[in-house]
C-alpha cells in the first residue's frame, strides 16, 4: 500500500512521525499505528481517484471522499471504535500538513467519528487479584520462575505498572526501594510507590534468580536469561486464570485496573490515582469511577431492605 504514496507525500508522513515522536514523546507503538492508519487512507484515496495521491490532491479532499473512505472501512468489518482511532490518525496528519503546506482541512477535520461505548475497566476482586498472585507462581514447574512471575503480576497489582514497565525493570533499578521512578507512555516519568509485598516478592525472586543482575540487564529474566517476554506473562496468567474459574478478562492488565480500583474504593483521590498510573488525561482515569459505580449499584440492589 506504501506504493500508493508518491515521494513527496511519504517524505511529509515521516516528518510528521518524526515530529511526534520529538515533540510530543510518542510512543513507538502509538507512532506505528499512525503510520498505518494513514498510509491505508492515503491509499484509499489512491484507489477513489485513480492515481498516486501526491500533497495537491491530498489538500483537495472533500466531505464526499471523506465519507467514501470511512464507509469502506465499515464495509471491511471495521468496528466504530476502530474506525474513530483510524481518523484520529489522520485528522493529526492533516492538522499539521494543512499548518505546513497552507491548505483549509476542513473537510478531513469535521468528519464525525461514528459513535460507540467506551469499554469499561474491567477490575478484579481483592481476593480474586491475591488469588491471582499466589496461583500464578505454581504455574511453573521451576521454583525460581514461579517466584519471578508471582513478583512481575505483584507489581502490577502493588504499583499499577503497565506490563512493559514492569519488564523493563533493569539492575541499577535494585535494590527497589519505597518508590520507584517508572517511565511510561511517551517518556513521562511518574514515581510511584512500592508496598512491602512488592518489594518482598521481587526480593524472593531475586534470591533464587539463576542469573546474574547487571545495571543494563533485565531484571526478570525468560529460562536462557534474555528478557522475559510479555507473552509469557499473559500465558501464566491465563493459566491461572483458567485453574481459579476466573473469566477472560483476568488478564495482566486488569491486575492494574484492579490497582486503580480497589485505591478509588478505599477513597483514593482520582487526581492522585491519575498520577500513580502515569495517564495523560484525567478523563483516562475517571473510567474508574464508572466502575466504582456500577459495584456499588450492584451493593446497594444486593443488600437494601427495599431494593428489591
Amino acid at each position: 500500500m506504501s506504493l500508493a504514496l508518491s515521494p513527496q507525500a511519504r517524505d511529509a508522513l515521516e516528518t510528521w512521525l518524526d515530529q511526534s515522536r520529538a515533540i510530543k514523546g510518542a510512543a513507538e507503538n502509538t507512532l506505528a499505528a499512525y503510520r498505518a492508519d494513514t498510509v491505508d487512507f492515503i491509499a484509499f484515496m489512491s484507489h477513489h481517484h485513480g492515481g498516486t495521491e501526491g500533497l495537491g490532491p491530498l489538500s483537495r479532499l472533500t466531505t464526499s471522499d471523506m465519507r467514501a473512505w470511512m464507509a469502506h472501512l465499515r464495509a471491511g468489518g471495521a468496528s466504530s471504535r476502530s474506525v474513530a482511532r483510524k481518523l484520529s490518525a489522520v485528522k493529526s496528519f492533516y492538522r499539521w500538513l494543512a499548518e505546513r503546506n497552507g491548505f483549509e482541512p476542513t473537510a478531513v477535520l469535521s468528519a464525525r467519528a461514528p459513535k460507540f461505548q467506551k469499554k469499561l475497566p474491567r477490575p478484579l476482586s481483592e481476593n480474586a487479584a491475591r488469588a491471582m498472585i499466589d496461583t500464578v507462581e505454581m504455574q511453573s514447574l521451576k521454583g525460581w520462575a514461579g517466584a519471578r512471575d508471582a513478583a512481575v503480576v505483584t507489581l502490577l497489582y502493588g504499583c499499577g505498572l503497565r506490563i512493559s514497565e514492569a519488564l523493563g525493570l533493569c539492575g541499577r533499578d535494585l535494590p527497589l526501594g519505597e518508590s520507584l521512578r517508572i517511565v511510561g507512555k511517551g517518556g513521562k516519568e511518574r514515581l510511584v510507590p512500592v508496598l512491602p509485598v512488592a518489594r518482598q516478592a521481587v526480593a524472593r525472586y531475586l534470591s533464587l534468580c539463576p542469573f546474574e543482575m547487571a545495571p543494563d540487564l533485565a531484571v526478570f529474566r525468560g529460562a536462557r536469561g534474555g528478557a522475559l517476554s510479555p507473552r509469557h506473562v499473559q500465558k501464566a496468567t491465563e493459566a491461572a486464570r483458567l485453574q481459579l474459574g476466573l473469566p477472560a478478562t483476568a488478564t495482566p492488565h486488569a491486575m492494574r485496573h484492579s490497582f486503580a480500583t480497589h485505591l478509588l474504593s478505599a477513597g483514593g483521590d482520582l487526581r492522585a490515582i491519575q498520577e500513580l498510573l502515569g495517564h495523560a488525561s484525567l478523563s483516562t482515569t475517571q473510567a474508574y469511577t464508572s466502575v466504582d459505580t456500577v459495584h456499588l449499584m450492584k451493593v446497594y440492589a444486593a443488600a437494601h431492605p427495599k431494593a428489591g
